[in-house]
């Protein structure tokens, strides 16, 4: 079955940086796109960003764009979050899902009702 395991989470200050990873198995890695999430407490889960499958194409929330930057590594069916410049607003618990869907020549989205499977997620807490 499909799985999905997030890591890298933990306790930064303010304007440091951190790099989450997303462990995938049990489906054609390399044929969906990926999104990541986060929850913040009493809040509704957001997209953060994804990355399509054709050409990687990269797309983001405005409120973690030139901040954030998304990869994959399909030869070790691995995505990456690549998080600079945190701040206390991005605390939060992180989670990578699968858009269970084939590849197309639209944007992979960033609302939650487009994916299925989902990591147990991972806490992120930037404070001074």
């Amino acid at each position: 079955q499909v799985q999905l395991a997030e890591s890298g989470g933990g306790l930064v200050q303010p304007g440091d940086s951190l790099r989450l990873s997303c462990a995938a198995s049990g489906f054609t890695f390399g044929y969906y796109a990926i999104g990541w999430f986060r929850q913040a407490p009493g809040k509704e889960r957001e997209g953060v960003s994804c990355i399509s499958t054709s050409d990687s194409s990269t797309y983001y929330a405005d409120s973690v764009k030139g901040r954030f930057t998304m990869s994959r590594d399909n030869a070790k069916n691995t995505v990456y979050l690549h998080m600079n410049s945190l701040k206390p607003e991005d605390t939060a618990v992180y989670y990578c899902a699968q858009h269970p869907y084939p590849p197309s020549n639209e944007p992979c989205p960033l609302h939650r009702g487009a994916y299925g499977s989902w990591g147990q997620g991972t806490q992120v807490t930037v404070s001074s």
